[in-house]
């Protein structure tokens, strides 16, 4: 009769905690193993609801897990944001916001810290801005459009979505680097603002395509230049170059991108980073995309989090030059 060794309770749980299968984090699916959280930091119908509601779509259908989007708005994203920088870094909690991240960052003063508080982990799309103006504007290219403001300074009225916002930026930036200065209207959002650009109560503004969809397509306002090569006029608009083409060294677009708690770990930031960026590969995505004049545009993980930070320095320059205040 062969002999067996005696096992003791005490040898098998030594047996089972030894065994690489017991330990947690090999028990545990790779991420997502339930629904993510995907927070916009603005009221439904926005651009960043946009951007982000087809994405949770295409992540939901490739990951199998729910995408759950969450509009968190208020005091400018600066809510929303909060929100999520007090989320654990653990890959559940992400949010979707753009350009307006860094500009009301450098503005207000809030519990989170722009970049300490976040990391950035996937570039989704990228969109110039258009410089218009009234048809009636004599102006008809962006040489004149300086030759005027620098032999009448502050005698052109440009409006803005609000004093602090992404547009009041832009376009002092444009001023600074054209060497002009402009007399700066705020509306309460830019659709009065680009009511009163129809109507001729000012004469300028930089928004994007979407902003300012209706009365582009109809022509009721004249395209000069685009800030950034890209596209994104409707088909009907003839073509435009941009400022820096003609002449003046500046060049700007408005990005969105996906941020998550500061602190993930580096597996789950490489997960969500490649599903993101193949998702953005998706025809009707990049359809949906192009309605707001905006292009998909994956990068490689390191590049986002540079924009970011190269963004933060510019509009701190920005709002001390142009003297640049919140609302």
């Amino acid at each position: 009769m062969t002999a067996y060794p005696l096992i003791t309770r005490r040898t098998l749980l030594a047996a089972t905690l030894a065994s690489p299968l017991a330990t947690p984090a090999l028990a545990q699916s790779p991420w997502p193993n339930r629904p993510v959280r995907l927070v916009v930091p603005f009221p439904p119908g926005g651009s960043n609801d946009v951007m982000a509601r087809p994405l949770a779509e295409r992540l939901q259908a490739k990951l199998g897990q729910p995408f759950v989007v969450e509009n968190r708005g208020g005091a400018g994203g600066a809510i929303g944001a909060g929100q999520v920088a007090q989320a654990p870094a653990d890959g559940y909690t992400l949010m979707v916001t753009s350009s307006s991240f860094p500009t009301s960052a450098v503005l207000q003063k809030t519990p989170w810290d722009a970049e300490g508080s976040f990391d950035a982990v996937a570039l989704l799309a990228r969109a110039p801005f258009f410089l218009m103006t009234n048809p009636g504007f004599a102006p008809r290219d962006v040489p004149s459009l300086v030759a005027l403001a620098k032999a009448q300074p502050g005698s052109i009225d440009y409006g803005t979505s609000g004093a602090g916002g992404i547009n009041h930026f832009i376009t002092e930036y444009f001023c600074l680097r054209a060497g002009i200065r402009m007399n700066h209207v705020p509306y309460r959002g830019t659709a009065p603002a680009v009511t009163d650009l129809v109507a001729g109560n000012i004469q300028l503004m930089l928004t994007t395509v979407a902003s300012a969809n209706a009365a582009i397509r109809e022509q009721r306002v004249r395209v000069i230049a685009a800030t950034a090569e890209g596209g994104g006029l409707p088909p009907e608009v003839p073509p435009v170059t941009t400022v820096k083409q003609q002449g003046v060294d500046y060049e700007v677009a408005i990005w969105w991108g996906l941020l998550t708690p500061r602190g993930l770990p580096p597996e789950i930031r490489r997960a969500i980073h490649t599903a993101v960026n193949e998702a953005l590969g998706d025809p009707n995505l990049r359809r949906i995309y192009a309605g707001e004049g905006a292009t998909p545009a994956p990068v490689g993980p390191e590049e986002f989090p540079a924009i970011l930070k190269a963004d933060l320095a510019r509009w701190r320059e920005v709002a001390q030059a142009a003297n640049i205040r919140a609302e």
